[in-house]
């Protein structure tokens, strides 16, 4: 039986936010692996990507969800590119309904430019092609990966939560 949810998708779909609430609803331990990530480095995504990379930021990510992923009752927050690394999502899978929240290019665009966070994978270039490269190259990874979508492009974090709620009623092996 699968007790933890895994929220995979794209930057600026409300992963975050929506894993709060969520979390809250369902009585369940929230985790946000970005922030442990940043625990156990001692500096921030962006510091970690500028001074050693991001081959080495990814293989924190693969040891932190090790490590989150065989926990219980748990609504974990997973960065942007957690599918990128083949062995998360088998580790999350073991204990996690994971659900895909995606939005359009657009409403990315426009939630990424109205965030102030420091996003490092979008500091060259145009940020509006490099988001529609990058969504175009992760969205298989990110179909494959689902148990559950759900688009979040015109819903807000109550509806998307509410909506996360009835799928996983229907969803047989989570409890």
């Amino acid at each position: 039986m699968k007790t933890n949810i895994a929220l995979i998708g794209f930057m600026g779909v409300g992963k975050t936010a929506v894993a709060k609430v969520l979390a809250y609803r369902l009585g369940k331990k929230l985790v946000e692996l970005d922030g442990m990530i940043k625990l156990r480095a001692g500096k921030s995504i962006t510091d970690i990507f500028r001074q050693e990379g991001e081959i080495a930021f990814r293989k924190l990510e693969i040891e932190i969800t090790r490590k989150v992923a065989m926990g219980s009752n748990q609504v974990i927050a997973c960065g942007g590119g957690i599918v990128l690394n083949k062995i998360n999502i088998e580790r999350l899978k073991k204990r996690s309904v994971i659900i895909y929240l995606m939005a359009t290019p657009e409403v990315i665009i426009q939630r990424v430019d109205a965030d102030s966070t420091i996003r490092p994978l979008l500091l060259k270039g145009n940020r509006a092609l490099t988001i529609r490269k990058m969504l175009e190259f992760r969205q298989p990874f990110y179909d494959s990966a689902a148990d559950i979508k759900i688009d979040t492009s015109y819903l807000n974090i109550a509806a998307t939560v509410d909506n996360i709620i009835d799928r996983l009623k229907e969803y047989e092996s989570f409890n």
